[in-house]
């Protein structure tokens, strides 16, 4: 693969990107004066930037690179995490935006935990709703600092002078890069590059799905080279190549979960006005069904190259795309997609170290009762110190992107989803019912992740551990049934709300 620093349209196109990005990182620091600033971006933000906001917090890295990498190695089971786009957007704002931007109006919230205090009222459950937090943020930052090192290892030609280092490299490149713009700019940098590159995005995955289809011969064309293939048998079965479970897994934690996704669900306490939230459903579901089809079209494409023998098989499936958008696109549209999916990285990323640097400066020492009084320049030093973590951990995994992204996404479902779709919506849940969740999700989930993953563990029954579907979608429904259970054990003694607090969550 030609690195792109050697192809004129695409090195243009990723320059003016990283420069757009650091031009506004440099505004935004402008903009940037106080934690509510760095933190939800002053509240004063319209319908359109929130949309693109929550759009690009969601996909990036994940769809872009991670879901093409991901239906190449298992067939057509990955479009089993796509497929509930089609109501998780409506499902997010119907059941969340208006009880929790309406709280943000009687209550200081500029954080989920805050969210989770001023409904429970309970320390345990902030406390752990913020380790929670703090985990699933880590693992998602390790997928996008993946990805971005990926994309800046194809752009500069790392490879080709250190070796087998050149991943880190890269990640170092673009780490450096993240930390100025992050630093500076806090959210309002985050969602003001989220409302241009959004916007290129929606155009490039257009293009390009075009083009799979032109390369492709079309959806027969793609089809029928795949069946062809002796070696693709599996990539139309029904569940593509995993088992029944682990494709009703994705299903399960990619449509539920959504409900417990703090990157996504903290863009609706920066919106200047509630009623901006009537039309969000249809501006942010139409969105993440347009980018989608790059996940499709790519997805779709690329296996049907190889089966043809026009590609060779890819030895890294995360490298889909840019092999696709490399050999098979012109130079001036592949050079645009990259740098949207370069700057929409880095804007997704922003905003994770955004919510992992408030629970570290606001929530947790808040819980803790030692408040952190200079909390911007706490949240600029607590940004760094999350990025370095982040991207060892992306380093350590040793996976690919879209499977390190389905971690951390299924992290933060399974310890938050129920208790804030549920919760939130229903006063009789307690706060000892949503400590219960939050802490049975989460342990259950990480302990799925990592005992197969733990070197000591014997064979058979590290086989046992991951057999379960996904472990996120097991730590999920455990979680729901905590709730569940503690809430109905203790029905009566549920405690009674502030007025204010409970209109909200009766509405």
């Amino acid at each position: 693969m030609v690195p792109i620093v050697e192809q004129p349209w695409l090195t243009v196109a990723s320059a003016l990107s990283l420069v757009a990005v650091l031009a506004i990182g440099l505004w935004s620091g402008g903009r940037t004066r106080t934690a509510k600033d760095f933190f939800v971006a002053g509240r004063s933000v319209g319908l359109w930037v929130i949309a693109m906001a929550t759009m690009t917090a969601a996909f990036s890295g994940f769809v872009f690179l991670g879901g093409p990498g991901l239906t190449y190695r298992i067939g057509v089971a990955s479009l089993f995490i796509v497929v509930p786009v089609g109501f998780t957007s409506g499902l997010l704002c119907w059941v969340l935006a208006k009880r929790l931007r309406l709280l943000a109006e009687v209550e200081e919230v500029f954080t989920i935990p805050d969210a989770l205090h001023s409904r429970f009222k309970s320390q345990l459950t902030t406390a752990l709703g913020s380790v929670a937090i703090l985990a699933g943020t880590i693992g998602y930052l390790g997928a996008q600092l993946l990805a971005l090192g990926i994309l800046i290892e194809a752009i500069l030609g790392t490879r080709h002078f250190f070796g087998e280092q050149s991943l880190l490299v890269a990640m170092s490149v673009g780490l450096g890069t993240l930390l100025f713009y992050s630093v500076i700019g806090g959210m309002v940098a985050g969602v003001y590059t989220d409302l241009v590159q959004g916007a290129v995005m929606l155009v490039g995955s257009l293009l390009v799905f075009g083009q799979t289809l032109n390369v492709g011969g079309g959806i027969r064309g793609m089809t029928g080279s795949i069946l062809a293939s002796d070696g693709m048998a599996s990539f139309f079965a029904p569940f593509g190549r995993v088992s029944f479970s682990v494709a009703l897994g994705f299903f399960f934690v990619f449509g539920v979960g959504v409900l417990g996704q703090p990157q996504m669900i903290h863009k609706f306490l920066m919106l200047k006005r509630v009623e901006q939230l009537r039309w969000l459903p249809l501006v942010l579901g139409g969105s993440q069904v347009i980018c989608l089809l790059i996940w499709v079209g790519i997805g779709l494409a690329v296996p049907a190259l190889v089966a043809e023998g026009r590609l060779a098989p890819l030895d890294n499936p995360d490298g889909a795309t840019l092999q696709f958008l490399l050999e098979f696109v012109p130079d001036a549209l592949a050079g645009v997609v990259i740098a949207a999916a370069l700057a929409a990285i880095m804007s997704t990323a922003d905003s994770f170290l955004n919510i992992g640097a408030a629970v570290l400066v606001r929530d947790l020492p808040r819980v803790f009762g030692r408040p952190v009084h200079r909390q911007l320049a706490a949240a600029r030093m607590a940004t760094v110190f999350l990025a370095l973590v982040a991207a060892w951990l992306a380093l350590a995994y040793g996976d690919l992107i879209a499977l390190l992204g389905t971690f951390a996404f299924g992290t933060l479902a399974a310890a938050l989803a129920p208790t804030l779709a549920v919760g939130m919506s229903w006063s009789r849940v307690t706060p000892a019912a949503a400590s219960a969740s939050i802490a049975t999700g989460l342990i259950v989930n990480l302990g799925l992740e990592i005992l197969p993953r733990v070197a000591a563990l014997p064979e058979a029954m590290a086989r046992v551990v991951s057999g379960f579907a996904i472990p996120s979608a097991v730590a999920l429904a455990a979680s729901f049934a905590a709730l569940s259970l503690v809430t109905w054990l203790g029905r009566d003694r549920a405690e009674e709300l502030p007025e204010a607090v409970r209109q909200i969550v009766e509405s």
